[in-house]
């Protein structure tokens, strides 16, 4: 780090602007990418904690014994399930008030059980999308991090030759060891910038492509155990 602070001071203004942009950038991705790992690590065990209450009372799907909890993480299988409850009682109210009252067991239909399906993708689109907020800017930072440092290198470089053109032999190491310094010491931080922010955006893309697999199977899984409940059998 003494390195990367004696190429700060030797920089000029533009030199200066550069790595405080590099600096900038550090900061936002592993900012980012701590709290996006976070946020995947508790997904997965939500996941996990609402199978186990579906295990233990899937007869009856539409009273889990789930509790709301003050979170500041969006819970997508809480969402899930909440609409799958919102969306069957509806149905379930709108077929009950056409029912034969001589026939009083209410059923849904095969379109009742699409229109439902419909609701609950469209939920997890939702969540999906609440997962995947500024995760854009990771591999922005891969793109940008060493492109910045590549202009620091071609800026040190310049301002090296300039030095050397102006003071001939005469002290000339110095300028040119301050330009070098400057040139290298930008290069290594874009990359240090860019390698963890394209290794957390693979992890948290792979992650989230997990965590939308298992959305879809816990939906699947919820209709299934509603249908199996409320359909009508011919």
């Amino acid at each position: 780090m003494n390195l990367f602070f004696t190429a700060y001071l030797h920089s000029d203004f533009f030199g200066k602007g550069i790595f405080i942009g590099l600096f900038i950038l550090s900061l936002l991705s592993w900012t980012l990418l701590i709290y996006k790992i976070w946020v995947t690590y508790n997904v997965k065990n939500m996941g996990l904690g609402f199978s186990k209450i579906f295990q233990m009372q899937q007869s009856d799907p539409l009273k889990l014994p789930l509790e709301e909890k003050s979170f500041p993480l969006l819970n997508p299988y809480m969402e899930i399930y909440k609409n799958l409850q919102r969306t069957t009682m509806q149905v379930l109210g709108k077929n009950r008030f056409f029912t034969d009252p001589a026939n009083p067991s209410v059923f849904l239909s095969r379109s009742d059980l699409e229109m439902i399906e419909s609701s609950l993708a469209t939920t997890i689109s939702r969540c999906l999308r609440e997962l995947e907020k500024y995760l854009f800017l990771l591999p922005t930072i891969v793109t940008l991090g060493p492109f910045l440092g590549l202009l620091g290198t071609v800026w040190g470089i310049l301002i090296t030759v300039s030095e050397l053109h102006h003071n001939a032999l005469a002290g000339s190491n110095a300028s040119f060891l301050q330009g070098l310094s400057m040139a290298l010491a930008t290069t290594v931080l874009g990359l240090l910038v860019a390698i963890p922010a394209l290794i957390a955006n693979n992890y948290l893309k792979t992650s989230i492509k997990d965590i939308r697999k298992d959305l879809e199977n816990t939906s699947l899984i919820l209709l299934g155990s509603v249908e199996l409940q409320y359909r009508k059998t011919e």
